[in-house]
């Protein structure tokens, strides 16, 4: 496995949220639980959410790529990267980890690992993803379409907080595809976004959270469930 999977175990919380999640809220959650982990008062987390139908700008957002700005409500967000899109279908992993004890603060070697944790994920359902130099997130090649042609299937976004990682990967399930049109997905015009169904692989999300926590347990040590409710009351 790539030298970018860390050795380091200790126990990582997991919570799946079973509705959908207001993005203030989301990262209103992120940065109270990365102050908190910051300070050793709580355990790293991996949380698994969906977003209402929405678009976020990263730093580097250029507006000419807000195609459609009335589309979905649009939110600047902290994250790195550009305009992207959020919305029911998608599964977002949020991940909260201690890049410095981690990765010795190495923020490419992170990045590299969330790219081989989506990977992996996609090889459960025997989908071949990979990575590209310049691009970021998870590519499909797509010799159905045309000759070249590659969609994106998993976008990354990462924002770094006292050594704490927060935000973290999307991977497209079943969304409607249609909603990435009112943006220039990542910045990237001229490839296509895809899905597992568009794809052509049926899968519930429940099966892609076991597959997402089980390789997250795998790589960064024992995953502890937590339920969504508790989660929430802690930022309260």
């Amino acid at each position: 496995m790539d030298s970018a999977i860390p050795e380091t175990a200790s126990v990582v919380e997991c919570v799946v949220a079973r509705e959908p999640v207001a993005y203030l809220d989301a990262v209103q959650i992120m940065e109270e639980r990365v102050a908190k982990i910051a300070e050793g008062a709580e355990s790293e987390l991996i949380w698994l959410v969906e977003h209402p139908a929405l678009y976020t700008a990263g730093t580097s957002a250029k507006h000419a790529d807000l195609v459609a700005p009335d589309r979905f409500p649009v939110f600047q967000s902290g994250r790195g990267g550009q305009y992207t899109y959020h919305g029911p279908g998608q599964r977002v992993a949020y991940a909260m980890l201690d890049v410095r004890r981690r990765f010795g603060g190495d923020v490419r070697r992170f990045v590299k690992f969330l790219e081989n944790v989506v990977i992996e994920t996609l090889a459960r359902f025997d989908i071949i993803g990979e990575v590209r130099e310049g691009r970021v997130g998870v590519w499909v090649m797509r010799p159905d379409i045309g000759p070249g042609r590659e969609d994106k299937i998993a976008a990354l976004g990462i924002r770094i907080r006292r050594g704490i990682s927060f935000h973290g990967l999307a991977i497209n399930v079943a969304p409607d595809l249609s909603h990435f049109s009112g943006i220039v997905p990542c910045g990237i015009s001229d490839q296509g976004v895809t899905s597992f169904k568009d794809l052509g692989h049926s899968v519930r999300m429940n099966d892609v959270d076991a597959a997402l926590r089980e390789i997250f347990s795998k790589h960064l040590g024992a995953v502890r469930d937590c339920e969504h409710g508790q989660l929430v009351a802690m930022a309260r």
